[in-house]
């Protein structure tokens, strides 16, 4: 399915997008045409490089749906919200007395469920949300009315190694939760009043296998209908107020 482009959060053209870049700006998402040369070209690049922004290689086609104007083979989209380091976000909660919980979305790509997750972790106490650069939904429009204004409210993160991340977070003192159908434990059985991290894997397959192994506990939503799952956002909002209603008892 095409995402939804929204025209007045597009810079395209090579000396634009650099200025962009060297501006500060927020980078959702990075297109550069397939082959790609130039000298212009090679100085974005090496912006790129230097800021450490992700980008994506595309057919020119795909940049002539994003925008009929001349490109020149360089489309990027402006972030609507500003993302923070989650190892400098971390400490800060430790600093503060806080006991941590960050919600950690592997792979969630539908803007609207996005949206909802935050939504629900704004209410229920969420620290941050740590998100990985690619393989995520956009933080766009939709996104951000299906929250309710909640993702420019709630802290999110992004990585650019998602594993290393959740090994900072494991070093830095904290538990690390998969909620998944592939365990019998129910999250009612884990004690969540601890410095934890919970993961919500995909609508598609779950927590990836990789984190399934390194994670510390796993955690499944009893279903008792024909149906074997819930959707991320409903199963989302089951998990926090499981642990809110721990932190609070």
């Amino acid at each position: 399915m095409e995402e939804r482009i929204e025209r007045d959060k597009i810079v395209f053209g090579l000396r634009p997008v650099i200025e962009a870049l060297r501006e500060g700006k927020e980078i959702e998402r990075l297109f550069l045409q397939n082959g790609l040369t130039g000298e212009i070209a090679g100085e974005l690049r090496g912006l790129i490089k230097e800021l450490n922004i992700p980008f994506q290689y595309v057919p020119i086609e795909k940049l002539h749906r994003l925008t009929r104007k001349n490109h020149q083979g360089v489309v990027a989209m402006i972030s609507q919200i500003s993302y923070q380091p989650i190892e400098h976000l971390l400490p800060s909660l430790f600093e503060a007395g806080k006991v941590p919980m960050i919600l950690v979305l592997d792979r969630i790509t539908d803007v609207r469920n996005f949206g909802a997750i935050a939504r629900t972790a704004e209410c229920s106490g969420v620290d941050a949300i740590l998100v990985p650069e690619k393989g995520s939904a956009q933080a766009n429009g939709d996104a951000i009315k299906a929250s309710a204004g909640a993702l420019h409210k709630i802290p999110v993160c992004r990585s650019a190694n998602l594993k290393k991340s959740l090994e900072f977070l494991k070093e830095s003192g904290l538990q690390v939760v998969a909620c998944t159908e592939k365990t019998d434990q129910p999250v009612y059985s884990v004690d969540l009043t601890l410095p934890t991290a919970i993961i919500m894997g995909s609508e598609e397959d779950g927590v990836s296998p990789e984190y399934l192994k390194f994670c510390d506990k796993k955690v499944m939503i009893p279903l008792l209908g024909e149906i074997g799952s819930l959707n991320v956002s409903v199963a989302a909002g089951i998990v926090l107020y499981e642990t809110l209603r721990q932190r609070k008892a």
